[in-house]
């Protein structure tokens, strides 16, 4: 293709090398333009696609055809489309990236743009054309340093990392935990913390957690009438433990249904006001409480007494798991500046440069 036929989005580059030449396909024309003025105009062409590509799995070969984003995208790349048009050999870039915002939206256009590639043109995913950015979703500074982090995860095992500095944790048995030892305690803590989130939202988080330290998410517990009784009563001492002084007062009792046991029942009234939360047997008998059950030990060995979290002068009793990341997520926070960025197009030229195009 020459030159006058390329698409007007595309800002191509000076280099006539299809084995030198990269190009960036971007999502929004937002990001385009910072992408534009952020690339190296010798070697980096950048191609903005506004909105959704055509989902090219469901799609018939015509529609497909029809599509003016995937005609850009064709003509473009060069190559041609179709069982009998496709040429591999006239690809004018040897790197084709996709550069989509660290979201939930971007990641469907990547997928979109991904399955287009799959169905239509495999053979440059074969020969290793096929590339994937990965912008950062945050920039953290503390005092003179920054740092960029690709995505949430990221972001709090910086957080984890900060929060540990110099940190301990003391067990109601006396024992201290550091380094490896107490990073053990915050793996557990966030596999735990996902599947509490996993859980209908009916479900109080904080009553969930002290009956997972308790040993309460166990079916065979619940099965026999006077571990059952007896559990009910430890969940309610252990949310009393926690509790403020003028909150306190939970009591644990079975609920009945017409197949027996139905589940734990706790309440307590504050104020003048009665809270009323349930563990049903749906709950204890599900998948998630079974995978949260293989943590109690670890759990109760750690959390049975709350244990003392310290970091130089200060020190902070730990109710739980969700307490204890908590804990270290607001000691990383301290002194910390964070910006998050809802799409590539709220990054300007040289953070473009500095995070994914160079």
């Amino acid at each position: 293709l020459g030159v006058t036929s390329l698409p007007g989005k595309l800002a191509d580059c000076q280099e006539r090398d299809p084995a030198k030449s990269e190009i960036f396909i971007v999502e929004g024309d937002s990001a385009g333009g910072s992408a534009k003025g952020g690339r190296s105009r010798q070697n980096q062409a950048i191609l903005p696609l506004r909105g959704k590509i055509l989902n090219v799995e469901r799609a018939r070969f015509d529609r497909m055809l029809s599509s003016d984003m995937i005609g850009t995208l064709i003509t473009a790349l060069g190559t041609s489309i179709g069982k009998d048009e496709f040429n591999a050999d006239k690809l004018r870039y040897h790197k084709i990236i996709l550069m989509t915002d660290a979201d939930v939206d971007g990641a469907h256009i990547r997928t979109l743009l991904l399955t287009f590639f799959f169905r239509q043109m495999p053979e440059l995913i074969e020969r290793g054309h096929l590339y994937i950015a990965q912008p950062p979703l945050y920039k953290v500074t503390r005092g003179k340093s920054s740092q960029y982090l690709k995505d949430e995860s990221a972001y709090e095992e910086y957080l984890i990392d900060s929060g540990l500095e110099e940190a301990s944790l003391t067990l109601g048995s006396g024992e201290v935990r550091t380094g490896q030892d107490l990073h053990s305690a915050i793996d557990d803590a966030l596999a735990v913390r996902q599947l509490i989130n996993g859980l209908h939202t009916r479900y109080n988080r904080s009553v969930v957690e002290q009956a997972a330290i308790a040993g309460a998410l166990n079916a065979d517990v619940l099965a026999d009438l006077g571990r059952a009784n007896a559990m009910a009563e430890r969940v309610a001492k252990r949310l009393d433990l926690i509790a403020e002084d003028t909150e306190r007062g939970w009591t644990g009792r079975l609920s009945t249904s017409n197949d027996g046991v139905g589940g734990y029942v706790f309440e307590r009234t504050v104020r003048g006001v009665k809270e009323f939360v349930q563990l049903d047997a749906g709950l204890i008998n599900s998948a998630d409480a079974r995978q949260l059950d293989r943590y109690a030990s670890r759990l109760a060995e750690i959390y049975s007494e709350p244990p003392v979290l310290r970091r130089k002068e200060v020190s902070e009793t730990i109710a739980g798991p969700l307490a204890l990341l908590n804990a270290v997520f607001a000691t990383g926070r301290k002194g910390l500046t964070m910006q998050r960025y809802k799409g590539l197009g709220e990054m300007n030229a040289e953070q473009l440069w500095e995070t994914t195009l160079d």
